[in-house]
């Protein structure tokens, strides 16, 4: 009678080895694919072109102070302990109001006097889609719109600019805020809009 003799797999230094090394790489491309799925969802934003930032602006409120009109609107600092009802104005605000509101958190979209009517529209309509905007002309502003947040501001020369929304997304009530949780209604002023 014959034995068959019964083959198996090399269980010496080789065989072993092979199955060790394919389950050490699985797991390295695992834990690879974690981590550029996990950079993917904390890596910085790409910085929106054209901003400019104010460090540190000053705060605290001062119920005498003024804000000239003209140049560009301020980007924070001190002011009125009355924050500017957030909306549509039709007519100028009050730059000490509105730092105020900034402060809450909401950004206030300038735009000068002669704006065509056709842009104007296009920010009304931007506007009244958030609950943390203000919206006003900035008598002699010396760029068509501006976008300001606390100590961050935006220059564009057209409403059809797509860095308007991506300033508003980013900064309503941003990481640059200083009061988070505050309200921008119960204030001062009477929205058209």
């Amino acid at each position: 009678m014959t034995t068959a003799r019964r083959r198996t797999a090399p269980s010496g230094p080789t065989g072993g080895m092979n199955m060790t090394w394919i389950i050490v790489g699985a797991v390295a491309l695992a834990v690879m694919g974690l981590g550029y799925l996990l950079y993917l969802n904390v890596r910085p934003e790409p910085a929106i072109e054209g901003i400019v930032v104010f460090p540190r602006p000053g705060r605290g409120h001062d119920n005498t102070v003024v804000y000239d009109f003209g140049g560009l609107p301020p980007a924070g600092g001190i002011h009125n302990d009355t924050w500017q009802n957030c909306g549509i104005y039709d007519e100028p605000v009050e730059g000490k109001h509105a730092v105020h509101s900034m402060e809450h958190g909401a950004v206030w979209m300038t735009y000068a006097p002669d704006l065509p009517a056709d842009q104007i529209e296009s920010l009304k309509a931007r506007a009244r889609e958030q609950s943390f905007v203000l919206l006003s002309p900035w008598p002699d502003q010396t760029s068509p719109i501006v976008l300001t947040a606390w100590g961050i501001q935006l220059s564009v020369d057209s409403a059809d600019d797509g860095r308007i929304d991506q300033f508003l997304e980013k900064y309503i009530v941003g990481p640059q805020t200083p009061e988070r949780g505050a309200t921008c209604d119960r204030g001062t002023g009477i929205p058209t809009g």
